[in-house]
């Protein structure tokens, strides 16, 4: 009996902690930002390993950047976009030219040119639009 009562006590302790996080999750969302401009090699070389570099805009002080990337991989195609954590509140600043860089490494597994789909926001009609940049793989 003991032993089952140390166990409540220290899961109700463990989830009362676990409840401070439950604010977070429930007043934000995650989304994606545009690129500005990205920094990739005009040629890769099979089986090796490069940077990638892009650069967007921090919108707001409500924006808390993300260490992943939106990245979806279909052959060898990438669409990649960076990913925020948007905090809903009202005290949010707008940033006029917050400019973040952020790098992954990509790994040359293919000896086909690679297609990389960057993507730039959306259009008048609602439409994604990408940066497409082709980067040929020498054997």
């Amino acid at each position: 009996m003991k032993k089952l009562f140390a166990l409540c006590l220290i899961l109700t302790l463990f989830t009362s902690c676990i409840n401070d996080d439950d604010n977070i999750t429930q007043n934000s969302h995650v989304d994606i930002l545009p690129i500005e401009s990205v920094d990739i090699p005009s040629e890769f070389e099979l089986g090796e390993t490069y940077p990638i570099t892009v650069s967007y805009l921090r919108p707001s002080t409500c924006h808390i950047i993300l260490e992943d990337f939106a990245y979806a991989k279909e052959n060898n195609q990438r669409t990649i976009a960076p990913k925020t954590l948007i905090i809903n509140e009202d005290n949010c600043e707008a940033l006029e030219n917050e400019l973040i860089e952020k790098s992954f490494n990509f790994t040359v597994t293919s000896n086909s040119s690679y297609i990389f789909r960057f993507w730039q926001g959306r259009d008048a009609d609602g439409e994604s639009q990408y940066l497409i940049v082709e980067v040929p793989v020498n054997d």
